[in-house]
């Protein structure tokens, strides 16, 4: 079933995540309020009731059950983004696009990170690929 399909919950459960109230209300907030990358202080602001060292903690706990992708911009802040599969153990890579005025990054879910050869022996681990650039709404904005 598609994890979008899910509630918090049973998706908490699915990824093999202790279901705690503040867990469950982080993974609502951000299936509500982010559509795209977001950041440490983006889900501050999106829950001010909440301490930010649980909200840090809680982000890397569901990164590392893999409902989150941790993405590296360039920005200087690390950016989360939710996975969209159904595989808990693993996200695939795909593509981000990261405005140079806004500083927001979209995720391109639907394109993957093109295949790069590799020298001979060379095992690659982790890849990113971010495209950066100006977006449809700061491009409105000339």
């Amino acid at each position: 079933m598609k994890n979008e399909l899910l509630s918090a919950e049973a998706l908490l459960e699915h990824a093999g995540v202790r279901v705690t109230a503040v867990r469950i209300l982080i993974l609502k907030a951000i299936r509500r309020d982010f559509q795209n990358a977001f950041s440490l202080a983006d889900l501050e602001a999106s829950l001010p009731s909440v301490d930010r060292s649980t909200l840090f903690r809680t982000l890397t706990t569901l990164t590392e059950a893999h409902l989150l992708h941790e993405i590296d911009d360039g920005t200087g802040a690390q950016k989360y983004c939710l996975c969209h599969h159904d595989d808990t153990q693993h996200c695939p890579g795909h593509v981000h696009l990261t405005c140079v005025r806004c500083h927001r990054t979209y995720c391109l879910t639907t394109v993957e990170i093109p295949s790069v050869p590799l020298p001979e022996g060379f095992l690659a681990e982790h890849a990113e690929y971010v495209v950066k650039g100006i977006c449809a709404e700061c491009a409105k904005q000339k």
